[in-house]
Order: C-alpha cells, then sequence, then structure tokens
C-alpha cells in the first residue's frame, strides 16, 4: 500500500470515530477493488472528502472488494451504498446483459463519471512476438485475467472473446499480486486495466524494465472490432514516460469508470456528495493522477446507468444539460 493511501485511512478513521454514531448519521460504505489499481485509492480519497466536509450527518469508508462485478452484487445485496464501476458491468447490468441476462439490475444508479479505464495488458519480452494483443493467442503459458468474478476477469474475457483469444494457463490474481508474479516469473503477463499511472504497472516497469515488460497494443481495425460488440471501448494513447523506463506510446483502449449508488439512498445524501465532489475537485485531483480526467462539463458523458435524483439536482442547478 503506498504511503499517501495508508494516510488516506488513517485521517478515515479518525474522522469516522470523531463523528460517534448519533442517529442522524449516514454512515456509507464505498466498494472499490484490490489494492494496486486506482479504484482503492481514489475510493479512499472519495470517502475522506465526504467524511472532512460533510460530518456529522455523513461520513464514507473505502473497503476492498474484487471489483465490478462484486461491487454490484454488493450495491444489490445492501452491502455497499457507493462503488465505482466499470462503464461495461453497469451497462450488462442495468440492460440484463452478459452475466445479468434476463435479470436487470434495478438498484443501481450513477453519481458521476470519473476516469478512463485504461487497458494494460502486460507481457514479459521473452513472450511478446509482434507486441500486439494476438500475441496473447499463442501464447502457452500463465496469464492473470484478475480475480475471480472481477470486473478485471469480465472485462479482460469480453475483449479476448472478440479477439479470439482463449487463455491456455489463466491465474486468477489482483493486481499487486499479479505483478509480483510477473517479477518473480511465475506468470508471463496479466491484465491490469486501471488509470495510469497504476501503481501495480509503475512497480513492474520499474523492476523489469523496458527490455524486460511490454504493454501490448491494439490495431486501428482491431479497436473497430471491439467497438462493434461493446461501444463503451474506445482508443486511449499512454504517454511516453507515464511508466519507469517507458519511452514510446502505448495504443491501447480505454472504458470510462464511474461512481454509482444504490437507487434508494436519500436524495438529500446523494445531492451532497455530488456537490461536494465537484466543489471539491482539486482535492482528487491532487490524490490521483487519474482524476484529472474529471470535470463538471463532463460528468454525465458515456454513464450507462440512469442517474441518482439526487446527482441530477445538482446538474440541473449548474446548468448541465441532462438527457
Amino acid at each position: 500500500m503506498q504511503p499517501t493511501t495508508k494516510i488516506l485511512i488513517s485521517m478515515l478513521s479518525c474522522f469516522i470515530l470523531a463523528c460517534g454514531g448519533g442517529k442522524n448519521t449516514q454512515s456509507l460504505i464505498i466498494a472499490t477493488a484490490t489494492s494496486g489499481g486506482t479504484y482503492y485509492p481514489v475510493g479512499v480519497a472519495v470517502g475522506t472528502l465526504i467524511s472532512t466536509k460533510l460530518q456529522p450527518r455523513i461520513t464514507a469508508s473505502a473497503i476492498n472488494s474484487a471489483g465490478s462485478g462484486e461491487n454490484i452484487q454488493m450495491l444489490s445485496n445492501d452491502e455497499a451504498d457507493l462503488a465505482i464501476l466499470q462503464g461495461l458491468f453497469g451497462e450488462l447490468a442495468h440492460q440484463g446483459k452478459g452475466p445479468y441476462e434476463g435479470n436487470p439490475v434495478e438498484k443501481i444508479r450513477s453519481i458521476t463519471m470519473l476516469w478512463q479505464n485504461v487497458e494494460h495488458f502486460l507481457l514479459l519480452r521473452r513472450h511478446v512476438g509482434s507486441g500486439n494483443i494476438l500475441d496473447l493467442k499463442e501464447l502457452d503459458a500463465k496469464f492473470s485475467v484478475g480475480k475471480r468474478g472481477s470486473g478485471t476477469e469480465g472485462s479482460t474475457l469480453a475483449i479476448f472473446e472478440v479477439m479470439g483469444i482463449t487463455p491456455s494457463h489463466p491465474e486468477y490474481l489482483g493486481y499487486s499480486a499479479s505483478a509480483q508474479a510477473m517479477m518473480d516469473g511465475r506468470i508471463a503477463g496479466a491484465t491490469i486495466p486501471a488509470g495510469p499511472p497504476v501503481a501495480a504497472v509503475t512497480q513492474a516497469f520499474a523492476q523489469l524494465g523496458n527490455d524486460g515488460l511490454s504493454v501490448l497494443q491494439f490495431s486501428d481495425d482491431q479497436v473497430a472490432a471491439i467497438q462493434k460488440v461493446y461501444p463503451v471501448w474506445n482508443r486511449y494513447i499512454i504517454s511516453p514516460g507515464t511508466y519507469p523506463n517507458q519511452n514510446e506510446e502505448i495504443k491501447t483502449i480505454a472504458q470510462p469508470n464511474f461512481l454509482a449508488c444504490r437507487a434508494d439512498l436519500p436524495e438529500e445524501v446523494v445531492y451532497q456528495i455530488t456537490k461536494t465532489i465537484y466543489e471539491n475537485l482539486s482535492f482528487l485531483q491532487n490524490i490521483h493522477q487519474a482524476t484529472k480526467a474529471m470535470a463538471l462539463h463532463k460528468a454525465i458523458d458515456g454513464l450507462t446507468v440512469p442517474l441518482h435524483p439526487g446527482a441530477s439536482r445538482y446538474y440541473k442547478e449548474m446548468g448541465i444539460p441532462l438527457p
């Protein structure tokens, strides 16, 4: 865990203890993902911001999870109040498609767009051929597709299906565990979708270097093929210097992440959360570079789940045109 995250968790604990447990207090749980990615540190920052600005009425704390798949289940089961979700999983759940075929999830609403979930398909250089995603089609070695039931696993398998890739030796590891397994030589590669710079990817590049590690790229035709089935993905360029020893741009793809909540959360609570986020956006942007993609005028761009009335109320006040 990074020092910044440890500090935020400590601060958050103090805020929650200071608030007490009054009957008028809303103590909210934010479901994120595994450590080593972007969901968790941003979730901690959002929780800290809410607790700092809105206590004692509203406090929030972030928890680890397997990612989008588990987060939707937690929202449905009232085990979490807020969650960070991939756009793909939000769309599938809301429309009752894919793993939710015939069973649309009615209990989730959106609050705001967050940042782009950028696909990092990491592969040890000794297994790289063309440097394209199709290198994985011929891979006869262990490859981590994310924890079981995670958004990472779901989105990775969706991409693989379009690309005609069937991993011969899948592993099911979180981000930090995947990076460590690559550095130890126990697996050949891993998928780590998150907002750059991703801590686990930075760690892997720092140790293995550009000569030992590669991030596989997507051609324009491959992007178009994926978009035809899953329009939520778009072209994304990772700039040189984003990671240690990364000297060239990486042509990959990305889908949006968004902050979701239970549909039955009180309108005033979600209104105050939305207002607090956008009145203190610099706080989040100082915590993690990925949130620099956030802006009020982009708050509803590409959302795949209906807005919560509390969020809609704030955006209307701010003059944001709503569909």
